[in-house]
């Protein structure tokens, strides 16, 4: 080029056949997986599964569909209740055409279990499993009623796996259960999250899961895990509450309701001794920490305990009259064991709710003081702070419990290894 003037005629031709070489110049399949597991939702994965031949090829790698799971969690797809009923995402729900679908396809009354499907009860609900145990007739403090038959569940491909006994040698040097009218509430089983792994997933991995039973003793709570990569259960070491929390009331009060999860840790609010009991679960250790003095006089049904962001905890209190929730952030020190507070927002919400869970995005709340307008469960954006319908219900949802998963499709896969193991 001469002058700053116009590029010479050998070198527009120059330019031109480097632009049509780089244009076709294939784009290795590996930076092509890459920019997939950029995409947002399944659905757009989907999407570009049909554009041509080589993009489903990659898509539809298992590596790939494996890596594609652990970086994005399943979309909420509805709630199932206590009484095996499932409430799909409705429209204008984005999950709604994918909720239709898990609708048909899976298996909520738990036909496929072993024995009579009645007699198993729901306790808990992550990443696409359904944990249940079986109720037996048995006489309050009887110890065998909460060592009872569990069973993990994938409802979608009809899989589960029967639980081991908890061996003797672990649940004989425990006392009996402090059982009282409110027993339910006294011991718990619950599913725990995945182990972080800064690696890729394999399919061990996506089909492994942690479960939790913990019981509520007259001095002593006592807990145990199971892992299904090793088949076998564990002691956590046991807490005396004389050495956490002085002076506890144990009779007549639910010591275990409401359990929440953020950052992998499990909270409970003990309220009658102003305290929260939390599990960390990748320790697998328990410790007592401090609420914010405005969430001391509440009910644990009003409080839910969720992800801020950046690795925070954030809390939802009532405000004064139900008339809003106040939001408050968290920031630790030195293992966590230390709590400070501090109010972050506060937002209204006008009807009476309470928490139904929450994942790492959303506070799922239902609505139990609108029958007119219909009973239902809500999201709320913990960023935008908007609340959203999710589904619709003309009666009440007993014990609504989120269900999230990969709806039928090539992201579809088996959470549990291969079925009817025991």
């Amino acid at each position: 080029m001469g002058g700053g003037g116009a590029p010479y005629p050998c070198e527009t031709r120059v330019d031109e056949h480097v632009r049509q070489k780089m244009a076709s110049l294939p784009i290795p399949d590996d930076l092509v997986a890459d920019i997939f597991l950029r995409l947002p939702t399944p659905a757009d994965l989907i999407r570009a599964a049909v554009g041509c031949i080589s993009f489903y090829n990659i898509i539809t790698n298992r590596s790939f569909l494996r890596r594609f799971r652990k970086l994005h969690n399943p979309p909420l797809l509805g709630f199932l209740d206590n009484h095996r009923v499932f409430h799909p995402a409705s429209p204008p729900h984005p999950s709604a055409p994918a909720a239709s679908a898990v609708a048909v396809a899976a298996d909520f009354s738990f036909s496929f279990l072993p024995g009579a499907s009645h007699d198993w009860a729901i306790q808990d609900i992550r990443d696409g499993r359904v944990l249940l145990n079986k109720i037996h007739e048995a006489g309050i403090g009887q110890k065998g009623r909460i060592f009872e038959e569990m069973v993990v569940c994938d409802p979608l491909h009809r899989r589960y796996l029967l639980l081991p006994p908890i061996p003797e040698d672990l649940v004989n040097p425990v006392e009996d259960p402090h059982f009282t009218e409110e027993a339910y509430y006294l011991y718990q089983i619950f599913l725990l999250p995945p182990c972080d792994n800064d690696g890729e997933a394999t399919a061990v991995e996506e089909t492994s899961f942690r479960v939790v039973l913990m019981a509520w003793c007259e001095t002593t709570m006592v807990a145990f895990v199971f892992s299904s990569s090793t088949r076998q259960w564990r002691a956590i070491p046991s807490l005396g509450w004389d050495t956490l929390v002085a002076n506890l009331p144990l009779r007549g009060y639910c010591l275990f309701a409401a359990r929440q999860y953020a950052h992998g840790c499990f909270y409970w609010m003990l309220h009658l001794c102003k305290k929260i009991l939390v599990l960390d679960t990748r320790k697998i250790e328990f410790y007592i920490a401090n609420p914010p003095p405005q969430a001391i006089s509440f009910s644990f049904l009003d409080i839910a305990i969720v992800e801020a962001g950046e690795g925070r905890v954030g809390m939802f209190v009532p405000g004064v009259g139900r008339n809003g929730l106040e939001f408050y952030t968290i920031w630790r020190n030195n293992g966590g064991t230390y709590m400070q507070w501090k109010l972050e927002k506060t937002i209204s919400v006008h009807f009476l709710h309470y928490s139904a869970g929450s994942n790492g995005k959303h506070l799922f709340i239902y609505d139990v003081e609108s029958p007119s307008l219909g009973y239902g469960c809500f999201s709320l954006d913990f960023k935008t702070f908007q609340l959203k319908r999710v589904c619709s219900s003309k009666t009440w949802i007993p014990n609504p419990l989120a269900y999230s998963n990969f709806p039928p499709s090539i992201l579809a896969s088996p959470t549990i290894a291969s079925g009817k193991l025991s």
